[in-house]
């Protein structure tokens, strides 16, 4: 049965404008992005089994070009109007936290940081750096590694510090295999980098750890 014969409130873009997008499963939410479905599917069901296909919808959006491109129902041209919905997503995110205090705000700052680390396949050290009201100045991903482990090097976090006037730093890393659980490395290179930000008389606030669900915060555990 065609989405257009379905009852109004349980169609996906209806439902959405009645009730807000939170009401949707990923699914819906993927159907509208598709928009139509394939010969004996509707969209709904060709998300559902794309969803099925990628294992879940973060690996869907994770997915380069080729992998994308391979699955039935979609092409570059979906491609390329993902990546530019996730990168408006993004740009919003960084924008709220630019227009106000970043730690008035801390599941912003959550959400920007999983928005720009979850999706590496390899894992990505980077910073936010702070102004002494603690307004964002600038984020710069500074170490990549293999999919085991990035090398951080205190003395670039320093001189990137100094290079934006920064009077505090934030953290973040991603683990590729998406558990956000902070391991025995991550306690001590934070350990390093606090010591290291002092003697500039710079402020390590925090320090998350990027993976599935809700980043996982050093400062939190008690580990800064």
């Amino acid at each position: 049965m065609p989405i257009t014969d379905w009852p109004i409130d349980e169609r996906p873009r209806e439902k959405l404008l009645q009730r807000g997008p939170q009401a949707l499963s990923d699914a819906e939410l993927l159907a509208i992005f598709l928009r139509t479905g394939v010969p004996g599917k509707t969209a709904v069901d060709l998300a559902r089994g794309l969803l099925d296909e990628h294992k879940g919808l973060t690996n869907l959006l994770a997915a380069d070009h080729k992998r994308f491109c391979a699955s039935r129902g979609l092409g570059l041209a979906k491609f390329a109007q993902l990546q530019a919905a996730l990168e408006m997503s993004r740009r919003f995110l960084r924008d709220s936290l630019r227009r106000g205090d970043a730690l008035a705000s801390p599941e912003d700052t959550r959400r920007y940081l999983q928005s720009r680390l979850r999706t590496h396949h390899q894992e990505v050290f980077a910073c936010l750096f702070l102004d002494s009201r603690h307004r964002v100045i600038e984020f710069e991903e500074l170490f990549r590694g293999t999919i085991d482990g990035a090398s951080v090097y205190p003395r670039e976090v320093v001189r990137r510090a100094l290079y934006h006037n920064a009077a505090a730093v934030i953290l973040a890393h991603n683990h590729p295999s998406g558990v956000s659980e902070p391991s025995c490395a991550d306690a001590r290179i934070t350990e390093r980098l606090k010591a290291a930000l002092e003697l500039v008389d710079v402020r390590l606030l925090d320090h998350f750890v990027i993976g599935d669900g809700t980043p996982t915060s050093l400062a939190e555990r008690g580990l800064i």
